[in-house]
């Protein structure tokens, strides 16, 4: 496999809208791939197709379920709201907060093209949310409620870090 560059906010293909995926073959599973190595190498938990150049409605995410391959991803049930942090590889260097949807259903095709209908919660339904966004060229940065600061973003990952300490004893 290979890694792939990522584009970064400025490049005109992270706002353009995708095509369909149509032919699923070797180079779309290669492609998958990749995407998956690439993410996995940045330390990130999804990537979409605009995020290493390809204009198809294809992502790859793992927030630790697992790896899933979403080709022709369709959102078609959401319940509830969450807000949270978001950052994305293709923004380096911010955070900003986001309101999303609780519970997510969405329904794709994997990389043999076999019908898949999936149900997420809390960070795997926004990690969707956040991934499909790019296949419309949408950035979590056109949705946010508020940037978050360097030193924000610090107090809050010392205070998840307290209250894990507390869970451990």
């Amino acid at each position: 496999m290979a890694i792939r560059k990522i584009v970064e906010i400025g490049d005109d293909k992270l706002r353009k809208v995708c095509k369909p995926v149509e032919k699923f073959d070797k180079r779309l599973k290669a492609l998958l791939d990749d995407m998956a190595d690439t993410m996995y190498k940045a330390e990130g938990v999804g990537l979409a197709g605009p995020q290493v150049g390809i204009l198809r409605r294809v992502a790859v995410i793992d927030v630790g379920e697992g790896l899933f391959k979403l080709v022709n991803p369709v959102i078609v049930e959401t319940e509830g709201e969450q807000t949270g942090l978001e950052g994305c590889l293709s923004v380096p260097g911010r955070r900003g907060e986001v309101t999303r949807p609780n519970i997510v259903t969405v329904q794709y095709q994997d990389e043999n093209g076999e019908p898949v209908t999936l149900r997420t919660s809390e960070f795997f339904a926004r990690a969707v949310c956040h991934e499909l966004d790019h296949l419309d060229g949408v950035l979590y940065i056109d949705k946010m409620n508020r940037e978050i600061s360097d030193e924000e973003y610090e107090e809050m990952m010392e205070e998840d870090e307290e209250y894990d300490e507390e869970d451990d004893q």
